[in-house]
Parts: C-alpha cells; structure tokens; sequence
C-alpha cells in the first residue's frame, strides 16, 4: 500500500484557475495558496467523492489510473474476475443488450463475471437484521465511501453510528474468492471513484486489486477494438441478483432489504446528493435523539450518476433504465435458487469496523476573520450579501476559510468586481494621460521635425556658401578624419585630393595624414589637443605658399580650418595689400613716437605709404577688370 498516489490530484499544466473546483468541494479539501500558482488538494482532507473531476472543465482534475494495473492482471497467468455494478443500464445505454456487455468483457480477458447485485442482496438482508434489531441506536449506513470518509474525518462524533457492515462491492468480492479461491484476481468496475481507496482497506488491497471506472473500461474497449457488433452474447456467472439491481438508486438498497418506505411508518431516511447529504449529517449529528430514524445515504444522486461514468446528466431517464433493467433481471431469476444462495452466502462475515481521522481545523480567531471581511469589502453585517458564488454558505464561513488558509480573496465575486471597477478606473487614467503623453509626442515629433528642416536648410545653405568661396574650409575629428571640406581646399592641396574627390564626395572619411605634410596636420593635433587657435600661419606646400588658421570647434573632438593660397591671382593682391596696411598700422605706432621729435616728417611718411596702398589696389581693381572681359 506503500507510495500510493492519491485518489484525485490537479495537474497544474491543465489548471486554469477557474476555482470551480474549490467553490464545490463539501469540506474544503482543495486549498489555494498565495504562493502557489495553482489549486492543489490536501490528500488527507480529501474525501474522493469526485465534484472537483465533474466540475472541471479543462480536465485538470485526475483521478488515480488502474488501466496498467488492470492489463497486468489480465496478462497474468491467474485467473480473473469481474464485478459488475448494476449501473451498467445507466451507463452503457448505447449497448442493446446486458448479454452483450458481458461479452465484451469476457472478451478483453476475464475468465468469470459477476454482477455486483447479489452482494446488494446479501447487504440489504444485513441492514434489515441490524435496524431490526438496534434497540433505540439509529445508524448511518456504510455503503458510500465518500460519506464514510466525511463521518470519519469531519464527524468523528459519528463514527459509532456508521452501521458495522461491508458495503456490495466488499461482499461481492468475499463470494467469489470463497467460489473460486483466494489466488483469484478481482477487478471492480463501477461508476465510484472512492472505491480505489476503498479497496485498500481489506486484506492491504489484495481482496480486491483493481478498480476500473466506467470511464477506464471505455477506454479499454477502444484500445482493444471491442465493439457491440463483433461479441456474441453473454450471461453473468452465478450467482444472480434479486432487487439488488436497483442498487443504483439512492432507495434500491432499502427496497432490496424490503424496508417499508413510506413515510409515516418506515424507520429509514434516504438523502443523496451533496446538499441533502451533508444537511443530513448535521441534523443526524444535533436531533437524532428526536427524529429517530436510520440515515441511508449516498454521496451522489445514486450510484446512476457517479464521478466515474462518462455523463452526468438525465438523472430521470437514468432511474428510468435501471428500473427497466431490474425488472427484466429479476423476472428471469430463478427464485428458489436465489434463495439457496443466500441462505449460503449470508455465512461469510460482512462486518466492518471504522476509525476516526480528524481533519478538523480549528475555528480562526474572530480578529482574523473580521479582518478578511475587512479586506474583501464585508467589514459591515449589511455588507454580507452572502450569494454563495465563492462555494460557501456565507461570506462570514468564507472569510472563515481564507483565515484558515484554504482560499484567498480572489475567490469572491464582489471582491473581484470591486478591484476590477479599480483596474479600469486606473486603466482608464493611465490611457488618458497616454493620450496626452502620444499628443505631446506627436507635437514634440513635429517641432523636432521642423527644427531638422531649418537646420537642413541651414546645412545645406552653409554648404553652399563654402563651396562658393574661394578659401579653402576642412573641418576634422579627433582622428583627423576629414568630416566635411570645400572645393577649394580640394584644389589647394591638390590632384591627390582631387582623385579622391571624385570617389568619395567632400573628402569625407579621408584621413588628412595622408593629404597634407606632417608640419601642417601636425597643427590640427596641437590645436585639438590644447584646445586653442593657430592663426594665420604660412607653410610652404610644393611650389605654394598657404596661410592657415586653425580653430577648435569640439573640445577634443573636432577643429576647423581656413587655408588661402597666396599665389593665386585672387588672394595675392589682396594680401599685399593687407599686409601694408598691417605695416603702416605698425609703422604708425612708431610715426607717432617718433613725430614728437620729428615734427612734420611725420605726415610726409604717411602720405607716401597711403599713396602706395592705393597704387596696389588700382593695380589689382585694373587686373580684375581684365580678367572678366576676356
């Protein structure tokens, strides 16, 4: 029994959050964790009664898989047996005829099959000796493992009043190991998924070894190609039920032990279903002493809707096919048989025993569960609007389950509403100030926009006028790589730099270490790295005389230069005449000293310099002249 996987467990890659599960478990088994991603079910608390597997829509609930454990046995040498619940007629409705169920059995493997009726009928004649006999003690009946795990867990007060006796499936399970001997391999097959749990309880799981859900054997007859046209018909192996057929309805049990039912005079209350049967515990647990009665339930509306089977609706139509299929067992009963077999039967030891297991959790203190109220808007009693949508009765029960760290807050609906109104109302402020921000933007897009068309204009007027002039310009970066030069510094330096004009427009990228000599570049790097001027400096380059000015534009980034030659015709006049101004200015400085002592020697000094100056610029206004009539 060791290292068993639990009955039913969450796979987390299936979960969507819905918390459907949570909102239907009777005893609050699936806890759901701040910091945990998903739901997950505390095997110890769980009861197996399956809501949480009917009520997940993605399927992220599974219960414990016998399949493998049930093609092994098959396969082995041992001989096997099948027993049948009588909720085959509410399950396998597509199949025309029991016989051709029972084929299809035999022929995935089974050596024997058995309806479980028969240990209905031994049952029932049990429960009718004990409530005959009960002497003013009034029982729960044993049968549904779900409610037996709810009285033992969460009832233990109760457990006393479970009646001592095995459920059909256990006595069933007792005739045929005493038929066919102890070696034998029983499978179960029934709509019940608690009962792979329940089998575990006798002899360590070896009374009966397997259990398959109608689901699993579905799933068996379409592996193994099985279908109703290819088997030929069957009947069960005796020995054959009565009434127990009707087992599948809450009240077959009672009929089959032929207990009055009518109200006014029977001893036995039937309750199924999950509302009916935990309100059934509670009133058993405070009036019992007033309502005397024995309690029959069943967890389900009946076994003709358990978790197992592949459908869960058409309650109705469901009795309706198990009534139909009792009457057509029981009319070919051989009555005088029946009674032999269990006058037989009725030998073997039926009874039972129980244990408490309390998975109670202590109440929270009243300050926790005020403050979870707190926290999901339910501070005021006027507050509670108790619409069970979160699964519980009350929102002060719920608050009471969130304090014990079974459920968070998420879990109830006007808790939801409320922080989803406050979602969108900050979604709604964030989009209209992303309106505003895109707005702005947009402005900011077109001013910037605006902006590089002007200094485009800017670049490309500037650009112009450099290219017209008869200077030439030569900006460079930190590398002394040319970043932009004029035509005319092109043509100053020469045809290296004309040929490489013409590959690479305005010399950009070109490396001035290549272009000029190392006295002149070397300029640049000193005017970059000092971050200061060179003014006017006249460097011979070949047969020419340049006069170059050298300013920084970037700090250690980038400079600028402005280079004439001042052999050409436009420049060179221009130059003298420059020059002798700056000697006359110069001069003057010292005529003025020196007039003093002189007197007027003086201003005859200046009238001859004057008089040269504007000899040089007729002579080059004359030559200008000339060049542009021819």
């Amino acid at each position: 029994m060791e290292n068993i996987p639990p009955v039913l467990v969450i796979n987390d890659k299936k979960c969507r959050n819905s918390y459907s599960c949570v909102r239907v478990c009777p005893v609050s088994a699936i806890e759901v964790r701040p910091q945990r991603e998903h739901p997950a079910i505390v095997p110890d608390r769980c009861v197996g009664c399956g809501l949480c597997f009917v009520s997940c829509s993605p399927k992220a609930i599974e219960f414990r898989d016998s399949k493998e454990n049930a093609r092994r046995l098959l396969s082995s040498e041992r001989k096997t047996v099948a027993l049948i619940a009588p909720s085959i007629a509410s399950e396998f409705d597509d199949i025309t005829d029991y016989r051709k169920f029972v084929g299809m059995i035999r022929l995935l493997g089974f050596d024997y099959v058995h309806e479980n009726s028969f240990g209905v009928d031994l049952i029932a004649a049990e429960y009718a000796n004990l409530f005959a006999k009960a002497e003013g003690k009034y029982y729960i009946t044993a049968n549904c493992p779900a409610v037996v795990k709810i009285i033992e867990k969460y009832h233990p007060e109760l457990v006393p009043n479970l009646a001592p006796l095995v459920s059909p499936m256990i006595a069933t399970a007792k005739v045929v190991k005493e038929l066919y001997g102890d070696d034998v391999a029983v499978i179960y097959i029934g709509p019940c998924i608690d009962t792979k749990d329940e089998i575990l309880l006798y002899k360590s799981g070896k009374l009966i070894e397997c259990v398959l859900t109608f689901i699993e054997l579905r799933q068996l007859f379409d592996e193994a190609g099985i279908q109703e046209r290819v088997v030929k018909m069957s009947e069960f192996d005796p020995p054959y039920g009565h009434w127990g057929a009707l087992y599948p309805l809450p009240a077959g049990i009672i009929q089959a032990a032929g207990i009055r039912r009518d109200m006014v005079t029977s001893s036995v209350i039937t309750a199924s279903g999950k509302e009916e049967v935990l309100e059934a515990i509670s009133d058993f647990e405070k009036y019992i002493d007033t309502m005397h009665h024995h309690f029959n339930l069943f967890f389900c509306h009946g076994c003709l809707l358990g978790p197992g089977m592949e459908r869960h609706n058409e309650r109705f139509r469901r009795r309706a096919l198990v009534s139909q299929y009792a009457v057509k067992r029981v009319n070919k009963l051989d009555k005088e048989q029946w009674k032999k077999d269990i006058e037989r039967w009725s030998k073997l030891d039926f009874s039972r025993s129980f244990h408490p297991n309390d998975q109670r959790i202590p109440e929270p203190p009243e300050e926790a569960v005020n403050e979870v109220l707190k926290i999901i808007g339910k501070e005021n009693a006027d507050d509670e609007v108790n619409c069970g949508a979160c699964g519980y009765k009350s929102c002060r029960e719920f608050a009471s389950t969130v304090a014990k760290g079974l459920a968070v807050p998420e879990m109830c609906q006007t808790y939801n509403l409320r922080n989803k109104q406050q979602y969108i109302e900050t979604l709604r402020q964030t989009n209209r100030k992303l309106a505003e921000t895109k707005k702005a933007l947009k402005e900011s897009e077109e001013a910037a926009l605006r902006e590089k068309e002007i200094a485009q204009n800017a670049s490309d007027m500037m650009n112009n006028m450099l290219e017209k002039l008869p200077t030439g310009v030569v900006i460079v970066d930190a590398n002394l790589k040319i970043l932009h030069s004029n035509k005319s510094f092109i043509n100053i330096i020469g045809e290296d730099a004309k040929a490489i004009s013409e590959i690479i427009p305005g010399l950009a990228g070109a490396d001035l270490k290549t272009l000029l000599p190392f006295n002149v570049y070397n300029m640049f790097t000193f005017v970059l790295k000092e971050d200061e001027p060179v003014v006017s400096k006249d460097v011979h380059l070949d047969e020419r005389l340049l006069n170059v000015s050298i300013f920084p534009i970037k700090k250690n980034k980038m400079c600028g230069a402005i280079i004439r030659d001042l052999y050409s015709p436009e420049v060179q006049g221009e130059e003298v005449t420059a020059r002798v101004t700056e000697v006359i200015e110069k001069n003057l400085e010292m005529v003025q000293k020196i007039g003093f002592l002189l007197g007027e020697g003086a201003s005859e000094t200046e009238q001859m310099l004057n008089s040269i100056i504007e000899s040089f610029r007729k002579k080059r206004n004359a030559g200008n002249q000339n060049r542009k009539n021819q």
